[in-house]
């Protein structure tokens, strides 16, 4: 059979096809979609979902020029590839590929670069506007899921939307709700028929006869729209929508292409923002996809023809979101004032099976990560211990609520940072490395960084007991192996841990470079350099005492983190040293002042220097550059 969707180089393309080639092209979307997310991994379910409703997308509007903003990203797998990269998706989340997000410099039809989610109405808003203020008739699209749908940042644009009465589409792709057939299959023809431009003038001209009525033309104006607003409340959730301004379409099957187009075409007429409500089924078309949604929302490489997840190496130790996740549930039976906070990731973050445990005890707030960071203080304020947990890089949404809501007032939250540091695949909207740079100056605030799983251990005992904020990050991954602690001792606040004398330099280093310095100082040694290596463990504070006798004893410092260098621990360690009068070369490693693209984590960190082999040239450098100097006191 004639594979239809090589042909496919544009939306063009997609345009010429006939209307009964389009079911084909969905089956050969979703097949090369699933072979290639089964080698690289990926988000899989949200992309399945939306195959019809990219297709109908495309057919109706005119991209680049009509603009699509996709919310959160996850589901743009289809977008690529009728976007003219169908050659290079096989190098999907790879290193120099082609990115697991819309992003505007890998192509035009990428309108706005997203990652984070609940953005999609705020920006689409803002390119409407714009289109308006330099005089010009494109459409604008935004596609957000349910799941986005949770964020207040979603309901600020479209309380600001309905405020300014721009010409906007939002389409809410809803996977989540359920309804009758029979009542799906009325609204969808509501929704075609209310949409259509007939019906549209026909409503228009009877208002307007209606409003000419003496005496009492305005009140039947209002009797005809309360009996439309009544059905539409009857049938759907749509008064919600109305109530912000805009006019409110649907549900809609989102996997039949042709209501899809046809109702499509005719909100694109509607003057003013319009909603219209989509549903469609996650996974759709891949069987494992769609019986464990959750499971396949973002999975590894996994088998083809069972769904399985390739396992890694035998043996593997766990990993530190399983860790966490183990560790709470102890601690948790032993101190029933603990919490658990997450934002729509409890999978995600490991908090699965502590939420089973103790329901009453566990809150998934949905994306809203300032609302639960604000929640834990409340939960805090009543004597509560609360654990807010959520990826590094989404509590950058958060830092307001953290430094006023919480820091400010010194109550004792704790924020739990999974995936510190590089992540991977998931690339520049993902990665975890700016936690330390953005919260280390936050007064009140402690934060630590383990170096491996039983430092974790020991730092979730020491946070649970302080009596005031305190933050730790751990990597994405797997830890090192070591047997976990049954009874957990807390750590000093503020101490280190000298791993390795040396009076040739001084590491410092925090959390995975730890380790990397450790190997880094075994080979320096075999070439005659003996370093000493400080685990700092906490950022903050930090070990002044052990940092400065070491550095005293020395020609230079090098410090390792795995996060910007701007700001960050390095930063620190300058501070601490110029502060105390130690004038010293002072090396840093770290992430450079750009956003780091996607590829593996070991691919990354060697494409940064952040591994042994980084630590011993910086050493070797500073080395010949330190030759016969000494440390001054100033």
């Amino acid at each position: 059979m004639e594979n239809l969707l090589s042909q496919i180089k544009s939306p063009v393309e997609l345009k010429k096809l006939d209307k009964h080639q389009l079911s084909t092209v969905a089956k050969e979307l979703r097949e090369q979609i699933v072979a290639t997310v089964a080698n690289n991994g990926g988000h899989l379910g949200s992309s399945l979902g939306v195959v019809e409703l990219t297709i109908a997308l495309h057919r109706v509007f005119d991209s680049p020029s009509d603009q699509i903003i996709w919310d959160v990203g996850h589901q743009a797998y289809a977008h690529k590839l009728l976007t003219g990269r169908q050659a290079q998706f096989e190098t999907l989340r790879q290193l120099n590929g082609v990115s697991g997000f819309p992003k505007r410099k890998e192509s035009e039809h990428d309108a706005f670069g997203v990652g984070h989610s609940s953005t999609s109405i705020s920006a689409a808003l803002g390119m409407a506007a714009g289109r308006d203020i330099v005089g010009e008739e494109n459409k604008v699209i935004a596609v957000i899921g349910d799941g986005s749908l949770t964020a207040g940042m979603a309901f600020e644009g479209l309380n600001h939307a309905g405020h300014l009465k721009q010409k906007l589409v939002v389409i809410l792709n809803d996977n989540e709700m359920s309804i009758s057939p029979n009542v799906g299959a009325l609204s969808s023809f509501m929704s075609r028929k209310m949409t259509s431009e007939s019906f549209i003038r026909f409503k228009k001209e009877t208002e307007n006869i209606l409003s000419y009525v003496p005496g009492i033309g305005r009140d039947l104006v209002n009797l005809a729209k309360r009996a439309e607003e009544s059905l539409k409340s009857f049938m759907t959730p749509g008064m919600l929508f109305e109530g912000f301004g805009f006019d409110y379409f649907g549900p809609i099957d989102g996997h039949n292409v042709e209501e899809l187009t046809e109702t499509l075409h005719n909100v694109a007429q509607i003057k003013g923002p319009v909603l219209l409500h989509v549903l469609t089924k996650k996974g759709k078309g891949y069987e494992p996809a769609e019986k464990n949604p959750p499971k396949f929302h973002g999975i590894g490489p996994f088998n083809l023809e069972t769904g399985e997840i390739k396992g890694g190496k035998p043996g593997a130790a766990a990993s530190f979101t399983k860790v966490f996740g183990d560790t709470l549930i102890d601690l948790a039976r032993e101190d029933e004032r603990i919490v658990a906070i997450t934002a729509a990731m409890a999978e995600g973050t490991g908090l699965s099976e502590f939420s089973e445990i103790f329901p009453a005890r566990f809150f998934d707030v949905g994306i809203a990560e300032q609302h639960a960071v604000t929640f834990a203080a409340g939960l805090a304020c009543r004597g509560l211990r609360p654990i807010v947990t959520v990826y590094s890089t989404f509590m950058q949404r958060a830092y307001d609520q953290v430094l006023h809501d919480v820091c400010l007032q010194n109550l004792p939250v704790t924020f739990a940072l999974d995936r510190g540091g590089l992540v991977g695949a998931d690339g520049p909207t993902h990665h975890g490395v700016f936690d330390l740079s953005f919260l280390r100056h936050i007064p009140n605030l402690n934060f630590a960084v383990p170096r491996d799983e039983v430092e974790l251990q020991r730092l979730m005992k020491t946070a649970n007991l302080f009596e005031g904020p305190f933050a730790y990050r751990y990597p994405r991954g797997n830890g090192v192996g070591l047997p976990l602690l049954t009874d957990i001792k807390p750590l000093e606040i503020g101490r280190g841990e000298l791993l390795r004398e040396g009076d040739d330099g001084l590491i410092v280093a925090v959390g995975v470079m730890v380790g990397e310095a450790l190997t880094a100082a075994d080979q320096l040694a075999d070439q005659g350099i003996n370093v000493a290596v400080v685990d700092a463990r906490f950022i903050k504070p930090l070990d002044r005492e052990l940092i400065i006798s070491q550095a005293e004893k020395v020609p230079f410092v090098v410090t390792a983190e795995e996060n910007s260098l701007q700001g960050g621990f390095g930063t620190a360690v300058l501070e601490l040293l110029n502060d105390t009068g130690l004038t010293m070369p002072v090396l840093r490693i770290g992430i450079p002042d750009q956003f780091v693209d996607q590829g593996t984590q070991v691919e990354l960190r060697t494409q940064l220097g952040l591994d042994a082999e980084g630590i011993v040239n910086k050493v070797k450098q500073a080395t010949t550059h330190c030759q016969g100097q000494k440390v001054t006191l100033v």
